[in-house]
């Protein structure tokens, strides 16, 4: 009695949180006054996986020419960039520098109104330098998963002294290969892994750390294991892990 006694007023303590969606319309208020060879607009935020491309997410144009999108969003922060399909053609500063994220609190139904004041791809850009240290290598270029019928770059780091010692090292895999080590491949910005474990000198516990790239675009429906209503069918396997 006293245990059902407890879980009826802990259960009446309980407050789950309301959640609710409001109508947003995006309006493009201006354009940069430069000729595109491209004129389908679409955003790409924290509501989407950030998806450069999704046709879901297209701006729709009217007839005098301005760009609109309308959506249901969540209560709460949201982040988000306009494009123009790809993240080498997304918004920037007129004098072509990355700008930071747009961001806003849905609250109610809103009208958020946007200035583009340029494009990614229509300023020169520097070319991204290596970042990798040295104890990294390519494992394979093109190395096949057969669940995904796809192939896939692998990254690989080696303590220092692997090729001159007869030691057994721990192994670490990672996701989104393209970020663990190297800045000129990476989605915004290297995660250091590599320098992390240099600076770590002659401490015991060295490791080798295997790195498998994503699949870009089709990134959130590989790593997923059930289907979705906004990224489509998910291709991953889920697995239970029990630690006691």
């Amino acid at each position: 009695m006293l245990k059902r006694a407890l879980i009826s007023l802990i259960s009446s303590m309980v407050v789950f949180p309301s959640f609710s969606q409001h109508i947003v319309q995006f309006i493009v208020s201006s354009l940069p006054s430069v000729s595109l060879n491209d004129s389908n607009l679409f955003i790409a935020g924290s509501f989407n996986g950030w998806n450069p491309g999704n046709k879901t997410y297209e701006f729709r144009r009217t007839e005098d020419g301005n760009y609109f999108f309308v959506t249901k969003l969540d209560t709460g922060t949201h982040e988000f960039k306009v494009t123009r399909g790809s993240w080498d053609r997304v918004e920037c500063s007129n004098e072509g520098h990355d700008i930071q994220n747009r961001s806003f609190n849905c609250k109610s139904d809103t009208t958020i109104r946007l200035a583009i004041a340029g494009w990614l791809d229509g300023f020169a850009r520097k070319s991204r330098v290596s970042t990798a240290s040295r104890n990294v290598h390519i494992l394979d270029v093109a190395f096949l998963i057969p669940q995904l019928q796809t192939k896939r770059r692998i990254w690989i780091y080696l303590p220092p002294d692997y090729s001159t010692s007869n030691k057994r090292y721990p192994v670490l895999y990672m996701h989104d290969g393209q970020n663990v080590f190297e800045d000129s491949t990476s989605f915004a910005g290297e995660w250091r892994v590599d320098e992390t474990l240099d600076s770590l000198g002659n401490f015991k516990r060295r490791m080798i750390v295997v790195a498998i790239d994503n699949g870009g675009s089709k990134r959130i429906n590989e790593y997923c294991p059930y289907d979705m209503e906004k990224y489509g069918r998910g291709e991953g396997t889920c697995m239970l892990i029990f630690w006691w």
